[in-house]
């Protein structure tokens, strides 16, 4: 597989200079050497978040950071806003850490609307809500910055899955006065799966200081005090943090502004490529997200009836490219292309014609049936 034929939705491609960095030998992870590559990561995550704040850099998935802000949050109910798998996911992860759970729920394809948001918090008394940024199930891009304000209004804490937002979804944490975001390597950052990285905010820490069962991996409060020693709080997945050295030099090289830009383009081509095989092709394909709530890191494209995902991405697959089925309910009737990471117009757009030949070839196969 050469670089730039690989567009799943997560886990992303990794550019071979990031994987060769993984190769360099160990260091004792309480070293000075450890301490200041700790902060020189410090120092490239801080302006991928947007934030002076320390960013915890946890060695698991994403979900141990989802886990970790439903048992820092403030003792009280949550309010999940639920739009796809990974936003129910995030709904199931806090019922599991024993909190009473309710759920402003849309349809899949749909984003929360931040008024309708106003009116669940003006009924009831929440500790917390959670909500996703860029649901990568559905492609649909929640304004999580109207619905932190709106949860402030009451009082009430936004813990944010921006997974598959951050480096690819404009997300300023210290500007837009966010309490809790995390995301994953193995998205936006192009990075092997692996590490999970959050922020908080002071007065998300200084709220759950009362919350129950915190326990010990997932402690937020320790993320917070080693991360001010440039030290990790538990052993680190080493490697993981050579990999991530290098693609940070790379990210602060090209600029967060150039990179969101960058993603937003990669959409839109993504965008215009559906509706010409529509209107140029006759193939019957749609974008699921609704046009002003679209993710710049991930399309999510309903299949012409006839058709399913396996069928599609097995045929792409054959022409040197991989691009996701549909995640979830939406599996077969949907496919799925991540346009995140290090990926160029030059990339998307092989990967596009891989995908209007396959659809093609598909199409008049039904046809002649």
């Amino acid at each position: 597989m050469t670089f730039g034929t690989f567009f799943l939705p997560g886990p992303t491609e990794v550019r071979p200079a990031v994987l060769r960095a993984m190769t360099r030998p160990m260091m004792p992870h309480r070293s000075i050497e450890f301490e200041e590559m700790f902060a020189s990561l410090q120092s490239g995550l801080r302006e991928v978040f947007g934030t002076d704040r320390p960013v915890y850099i946890c060695t698991s998935s994403a979900t141990g950071l989802m886990e970790a802000g439903v048992r820092y949050a403030p003792k009280g109910d949550i309010l999940a806003l639920v739009n796809g798998a990974f936003s129910g996911r995030f709904a199931a992860i806090a019922i599991a850490c024993g909190r009473n759970v309710d759920r402003y729920e849309v349809a899949w394809g749909e984003a929360h609307d931040p008024a309708v948001l106003r009116e669940y918090l003006g009924r009831k008394s929440y500790a917390a809500i959670t909500v996703v940024h860029s649901e990568t199930s559905t492609g649909v891009l929640n304004d999580v910055h109207a619905i932190n304000r709106v949860a402030h209004e009451f009082n009430v804490r936004c813990l944010i899955d921006s997974v598959s937002g951050i480096g690819g979804a404009e997300l300023r944490f210290d500007a837009s006065e966010f309490d809790y975001v995390l995301t994953g390597s193995q998205k936006a950052l192009a990075l092997p799966p692996g590490l999970a990285f959050g922020a908080a905010s002071g007065d998300f820490l200084a709220s759950g200081g009362d919350a129950p069962a915190i326990g010990v991996y997932f402690d937020l409060g320790e993320f917070e005090e080693y991360a001010r020693k440039n030290q990790a709080p538990n052993t680190p997945a080493l490697s993981l943090y050579y990999a991530l050295e290098r693609q940070l030099r790379d990210i602060v090289t090209e600029g967060m502004e150039a990179r969101w830009s960058r993603h937003r383009k990669l959409a839109q081509l993504t965008h215009d490529w559906a509706g010409e095989m529509r209107g140029k092709h006759g193939v019957d394909l749609s974008i699921l997200a609704p046009a002003a709530s679209r993710s710049p890191t991930v399309t999510t494209i309903v299949l012409p009836p006839g058709l399913t995902s396996d069928m599609v991405v097995s045929k792409v697959l054959q022409l040197g490219f991989t691009v996701g089925t549909g995640y979830g309910k939406l599996k077969a009737s949907t496919m799925r292309i991540g346009h995140m990471g290090d990926h160029t117009v030059r990339g998307v757009t092989r990967c596009l014609a891989a995908c209007s030949e396959a659809l093609l070839a598909l199409n008049a196969a039904r046809a002649a049936h």
